[in-house]
């Protein structure tokens, strides 16, 4: 049985995967500058409508990673009691400052439902800014509450493979990792360990 994402979901994970084991030992983080940011949103125009060419700045990179911070802690609190993603182990917020982080940002834009109707496709309903402001956090934060409010929420784990910090949702009942890689990854590291065990 495999397991379909929704789109909620999707935007709340690569969101949190912003945040990213760097290939060398350590942790990376895309979005370091407003640049970064704007890279990241372009790359999910079909998940943020109306962003394909972002103004992002200072400010706005800063109550992206705000937000970010508080879906990582709320991503932890998800897969308790399993251990967190080894990256936000020592840092993560506490539960009710990350409640309010996610709630405020959800606040920021008020919304108004539009439809969409292409030629070949079913009709879509879209929530668009009904200020003209920047709704890019409140976009994020809302698809953070709706991910976490659903019962999607259920499949997310942390991926405990050597090196990994990523979260990522289970695509089927007996999913461990995030990808086949760190599958890899983790069955090597056994193997040693037990080959060290029994070379003792």
């Amino acid at each position: 049985m495999e397991y379909s994402i929704s789109a909620d979901a999707r935007l709340a994970l690569d969101l949190a995967l912003t945040v990213r084991h760097d290939g060398a030992g350590g942790v990376t983080d895309d979005l370091t500058d407003a640049p970064g940011l704007a890279t990241w949103v372009r790359a999910h125009t079909d998940l943020l409508p109306g962003t394909a060419d972002p103004a992002v700045d200072e400010a706005a990179l800063t109550a992206v990673r705000d937000l970010r911070a508080a879906v990582r802690a709320l991503f932890a609190r998800s897969v308790s009691p399993d251990a967190p993603s080894p990256a936000d182990a020592a840092r993560l917020l506490p539960v009710p400052e990350a409640l309010a982080r996610l709630n405020e940002a959800a606040a920021r834009t008020p919304t108004v439902p539009v439809l969409t109707w292409g030629p070949d496709a079913e009709p879509v309903v879209h929530h668009r800014s009904a200020t003209g402001e920047d709704p890019l956090t409140a976009t994020l934060a809302r698809a953070a509450l709706a991910f976490l409010a659903s019962p999607e929420r259920q499949r997310l784990r942390a991926c405990h493979a050597p090196r990994c910090v990523r979260y990522f949702l289970k695509e089927h009942p007996r999913q461990e990792w995030c990808r086949p890689s760190c599958g890899n990854r983790a069955r090597v590291a056994r193997h040693h360990a037990r080959h060290k065990r029994t070379a003792s």
